[in-house]
């Protein structure tokens, strides 16, 4: 028999070779066909040696990226169609502050008579905190609920004092727009505190809020779109020589008490007001104002709840029930009784300008947007 040369293999070997070759062969595809029956069996296992299995990493790539395009057009179809209709309100109720932007409006409508439908009417001085869209009655309330809890937001960033708001002078954005500005101090740092506080409770309750341009304090008192045919009688801006006398005017302080959700399309109220869903009051009158409401409050679970099984009325319920009842109630009484106070208490100020009852211009429409 020939003996086998160094390193040769005879045929006995030869054959044990060949059947640990088939059987390990025979393995790996019993094994290829055991891990395709898995759970997992879309997994990319090329890293576990088995190249046989196709790449779905590729297909689940493809359908990740359908999916974010999907996603990007609806956020733009959503941001496309968002068209506030809704806002949160400072009203102006300071008569020193009102009586001279009604002198402020009469001075430019003397030197141009066209512009009298572009000024703000007569009741709806504010400054607009933050807009927002609501497109039905529970969006509004989910906006009232929204509202409620951003008071001991603002009650944390007040820390006890009053917000006061001295206006001076006055700006323009492009000439389009003329507003009252608001002058330099720390209360301008605590409305923005409180702006910023206002956009995160409602966005964190779903509620489109915000625009996209930066937070701004103003008091508006005339702007072009509110009378488009302007334009086709060639005024297209603002003069600033209508308002150079005023460019430096001290107008006042306001005490900044409550703040509105408020209405830019529903029918404004008799005094001239935005249409207002509810509002919380804030600083030294909180006491008694919550008591007044308090006390409406305890007598509505008496009332008929329309509830078949004669339940009381839930806590949604009882806001919508309350806020109809005793909100024109109470804010004319608060509003009265800061009137009063503020020009009882505010000694006359010989920079600004001598008050005069301005003629009130009747013809502004209740249904212009703010």
């Amino acid at each position: 028999m020939e003996r086998p040369g160094a390193g040769g293999i005879n045929s006995s070997e030869c054959e044990n070779v060949s059947r640990e070759k088939e059987t390990s062969e025979e393995f790996e595809a019993n094994a290829m066909d055991s891990l395709i029956d898995m759970p997992f069996a879309t997994i990319d296992i090329k890293d576990c040696g088995i190249t046989d299995v196709p790449h779905t990493n590729l297909e689940r790539s493809k359908e990740n990226e359908r999916i974010s395009k999907d996603q990007i057009k609806k956020r733009k179809k959503k941001q496309k169609d968002y068209q506030p209709n809704y806002f949160l309100s400072i009203p102006i109720t300071n008569k020193e502050i009102t009586r001279g932007i009604k002198i402020l409006q009469n001075a430019i409508i003397q030197q141009d008579k066209q512009l009298a439908k572009a000024m703000t009417s007569d009741g709806s001085f504010h400054i607009t905190l933050l807009v927002m869209q609501l497109l039905s009655e529970d969006e509004v309330n989910i906006g009232i609920g929204a509202l409620l809890e951003l008071k001991p937001f603002i009650e944390e960033i007040l820390q006890g004092k009053q917000l006061i708001l001295p206006f001076q002078g006055i700006d323009t954005f492009g000439n389009q727009v003329g507003f009252v500005k608001l002058a330099e101090g720390d209360h301008v740092n605590s409305l923005l505190e409180i702006a910023e506080a206002a956009k995160r409770t409602f966005q964190e309750k779903g509620i489109l809020a915000g625009e996209n341009r930066s937070f701004k304090p103003h008091l508006t008192f005339m702007k072009l779109s509110k009378a488009p045919w302007l334009r086709k009688k060639g005024v297209k801006k603002i003069d600033p020589e209508f308002y150079e006398k005023f460019i430096s005017h001290r107008f006042g302080e306001e005490m900044v008490h409550r703040i509105d959700l408020c209405s830019m399309l529903k029918k404004k109220q008799s005094n001239g007001y935005y249409h207002c869903e509810s509002s919380v009051v804030i600083g030294e009158l909180e006491s008694p104002s919550s008591t007044v409401l308090q006390r409406y409050r305890q007598d509505i679970p008496s009332w008929p709840s329309g509830d078949k099984n004669g339940s009381e009325p839930d806590d949604a319920e009882l806001v919508r029930l309350s806020k109809r009842l005793v909100e024109n109630a109470v804010l004319k009484a608060v509003q009265q009784y800061l009137e009063e106070t503020q020009n009882k208490s505010k000694p006359g100020d010989g920079s600004s300008v001598k008050t005069q009852e301005a003629d009130r211009n009747g013809t502004d429409s209740d249904n212009n947007r703010k």
